[in-house]
């Protein structure tokens, strides 16, 4: 299997996607115990700053797309890496709350500006048909790179000083240089002239888009169960061993490195896209339902259970996020793909903001009662998604970049 495409703009993506990921790993591995112990900042404050830039994210994210579409989204991507290396550095001058906040904002609307162009250069630099494709490499190299920046950013949580967190900040701001190095290998993608009449912002208008956009947002919350409610359910509410926390980590890396582009096949159309996704809540369902059974029994039974949950929790993960990729690229008209995977990108922010609070209450203060409820939500979300798409299908011109295909 490759981890990297066939030469080509697919493959330029791909490593650029992983050389920018590994910085990207090491700052999100360090970013809390630098911000508290290096900075001084308190965990509430930390907890506050990271919700507001991400709440101003999700307000800029189709504007950016949109600024992709009419100047190009070759250009936006590079100024937002280069951008975003500015902001990275910038966070040695942070001392104080306020400061946090300023150079959090920037850094979340350079974000938004980085994830909207990426959506509308992979349109653009690829063929229509192979856009999926190319997503589920950078989605595996993704994996790859944080995990590797995990690993370095070690070095400089065991050193716990402020030089060491310094270096990993700078590394962080180095690799979006490369990764923006990278990206000039592309050729340019021309802008799309902006529509002669009607509102700009089409996106937001599209209420069928924005309903899928919805129910893919909350279908998100799925990533909360692994990184914030296992940990917590295994930690407290179950016998096993609590090093079982990185192995359900450890399984789930390992099989989208390995199964992403794989679980992909199939969903470039509405069609096969609409089916996996009523799948994935399917399968995340019975995730559900077995990490529930893991409660209050023996370790011997405990642990195979967990494992077993995280395998089958993966494999929807895999089948939700080939979905989205398949639905956002076929719905979107081809003069609008930068605001609409900006449009798409809110959705996954939703989920991201909402996932703590929703997770924690049922799945650790339900207990068995609220896994089961999430497994029902996941499931009803899952299903009703085919209906929402066939509904956007109908109301799509008639063009290449997204004709209308009935959904199964």
């Amino acid at each position: 299997m490759r981890l990297l495409p066939e030469p080509g703009p697919a493959r330029t993506l791909a490593l650029s996607s992983l050389i920018n990921t590994i910085g990207r790993g090491t700052w999100l591995t360090a970013s809390a115990l630098f911000l508290t112990r290096s900075v001084g900042l308190t965990v509430a404050q930390v907890g506050l700053g990271l919700t507001l830039t991400a709440l101003v994210s999700l307000v800029v994210s189709a504007p950016m797309g949109y600024l992709a579409d009419r100047y190009g989204p070759r250009g936006l991507q590079i100024a937002a890496m280069l951008a975003s290396a500015v902001c990275t550095a910038a966070l040695l001058a942070v001392g104080s709350f306020a400061t946090f906040l300023v150079v959090g904002t920037l850094m979340a609307v350079v974000d938004a500006a980085a994830r909207g162009s990426r959506g509308a250069l992979i349109a653009g630099a690829v063929p229509p048909e192979q856009r999926v494709r190319t997503r589920a490499y950078m989605r595996a190299v993704t994996n790859v790179g944080i995990s590797v920046g995990a690993v370095l950013a070690g070095v400089g949580l065991a050193a716990d000083t402020r030089a060491a967190y310094a270096s990993l900040i700078l590394l962080d701001a180095l690799t979006y240089l490369v990764a923006a190095a990278v990206l000039l290998r592309l050729p340019a993608v021309p802008p799309v002239p902006a529509p002669t009449h009607g509102p700009r912002l089409i996106a937001l208008r599209d209420r069928p888009f924005l309903a899928f956009t919805v129910l893919d947002g909350l279908m998100s919350m799925h990533f909360g169960l692994l990184n914030i409610a296992l940990p917590l359910w295994i930690s407290e509410h179950t016998t096993a061993p609590r090093w079982l926390i990185s192995a359900c980590l450890l399984v789930n890396t390992v099989m989208v490195v390995l199964f992403q582009v794989r679980a992909s096949r199939g969903t470039e159309e509405l069609t096969g896209a609409g089916r996996s996704a009523r799948r994935a809540g399917a399968v995340i369902a019975v995730a559900c339902a077995l990490f529930a059974a893991s409660g209050g029994v023996s370790a011997a039974v405990a642990v195979p259970l967990l494992l077993a949950g995280a395998l089958v929790h993966v494999v929807g993960e895999l089948w939700h996020a080939a979905a989205g990729w398949g639905i956002s690229f076929g719905l979107a008209p081809a003069h609008a793909q930068g605001q609409y995977q900006g449009a798409y990108g809110m959705g996954m922010q939703l989920g991201s903001m909402v996932a703590p609070v929703v997770v924690t209450t049922l799945a650790v203060g339900w207990g068995v009662p609220g896994w089961l409820l999430l497994g029902g939500l996941f499931l009803l979300l899952g299903l009703l998604v085919p209906p929402v798409v066939r509904w956007a299908a109908r109301t799509r011109p008639v063009e290449p970049a997204a004709t209308p295909v009935p959904v199964g």
